[in-house]
């Protein structure tokens, strides 16, 4: 919106063309996401907890979390609002995928809402069942990589990039609403899966949103995408924007959730951020790259299935618990280590997928 308003203003002083700039616009992104984050924290923690809006700890879980019993959750919803406005506000709303990316990461944060108040507000400890949940969440999915599909101008849009080996791309065809569908909710149960202690998922999902918004420029500039070997995806740019809101957002977040928390994110966060970061991948053909910078993601994942597996084949457990960050916990890690750890590995892993963007 205000994009438009600089736009109009050029014609009473050229000064106003410096908000074409993608690069100032990603700036202020994330300067006015994390300034409303943490404006409205105080006042969105203080209306949770006066609604009673509490989260509800297991039993069977590490015995430190019990003092977590009554923290307020659903604060994902502060930060889906902080993106939402940041994002109208310096965004061109005339790109579409600015929209699919916005819509995409409401629909979802919607699934993760009504679970999480089917179990805070209406007490009911199923909150949303499984089968509802996921196929609400294959229906959004499927709607986002159908209409990624229907309208991509050229082939290069659809095609599996291989980082590292030169040239090297698998045309996807019709395959590509399948990945996309398994990329977007693959990746917004991953976040979910991680968060389970203070920041954990927050800090690795704006540190992977960052590097995804290098992506996005560097996709969105013909001549940078022609230097690095990366595709040319005309309009991707100007997802640097919504990714400057998501850093912004989950940094403003981050400073009320830091250890030990005073909200919780919520399903209504973790899902959508998830599906967010799925869906910027896909558009800039990086769906590998995320899988290697969410490294952290992907492991708890992981230890989910191999814990459930091994269960069901054999009756034993691999882990002391699942997702592993309460395996760590069991064994007797302060919460505090376990966090900061996973961090500096998603640092490490993050770079690592920047660093393919020179590897050719």
């Amino acid at each position: 919106m205000l994009l438009l308003l600089a736009e109009y203003l050029q014609q009473f002083y050229k000064g106003f063309a410096v908000f074409q700039y993608l690069s100032l616009r990603g700036i202020l992104g994330v300067l006015t996401a994390l300034t409303l984050s943490l404006c409205l924290g105080p006042w969105m923690i203080r209306t949770l907890q006066n609604r009673q809006i509490g989260q509800s700890v297991r039993n069977d879980g590490p015995q430190s979390h019990l003092s977590k019993s009554g923290t307020p959750t659903m604060g994902g919803a502060l930060i889906l609002s902080a993106i939402t406005i940041s994002t109208l506000l310096w965004a061109d709303l005339s790109n579409r995928y600015v929209w699919v990316v916005m819509i995409v990461t409401l629909l979802f944060g919607a699934i993760g809402w009504v679970d999480d108040y089917r179990k805070v507000i209406e007490k009911n400890s199923r909150g949303l069942p499984s089968r509802w949940k996921y196929f609400w969440q294959s229906v959004f999915g499927l709607g986002a990589a159908i209409f990624l599909y229907m309208t991509a101008p050229s082939a290069v849009e659809t095609t599996l990039i291989l980082p590292i080996l030169k040239d090297a791309s698998i045309p996807l065809g019709i395959g590509f609403v399948v990945l996309t569908y398994f990329v977007i909710v693959g990746s917004s149960n991953a976040v979910n899966l991680t968060d389970g202690l203070d920041g954990l998922a927050i800090m690795p999902t704006v540190m992977v949103g960052g590097a995804l918004g290098i992506f996005c420029y560097l996709s969105g500039n013909v001549k940078f995408a022609d230097y690095l070997l990366i595709p040319y995806v005309p309009g991707a740019g100007e997802l640097i924007v919504f990714c400057g809101a998501l850093i912004g957002a989950g940094l403003g977040f981050l400073w009320f959730n830091t250890y030990p928390a005073q909200v919780f994110m919520g399903d209504v966060g973790a899902l959508a951020l998830g599906a967010a970061l799925g869906t910027i991948a896909v558009i800039v053909r990086q769906e590998i790259v995320l899988f290697i910078m969410g490294g952290v993601f992907v492991m708890e994942t992981l230890s989910v299935v191999i814990q459930v597996a091994s269960f069901k084949l054999t009756g034993r457990r691999v882990f002391r618990m699942a997702p592993i960050h309460h395996h760590f916990e069991l064994k007797g890690w302060p919460e505090p280590r376990v966090i900061v750890r996973f961090w500096i590995i998603t640092v490490i892993l993050v770079l690592v997928g920047l660093a393919t963007l020179k590897l050719r």
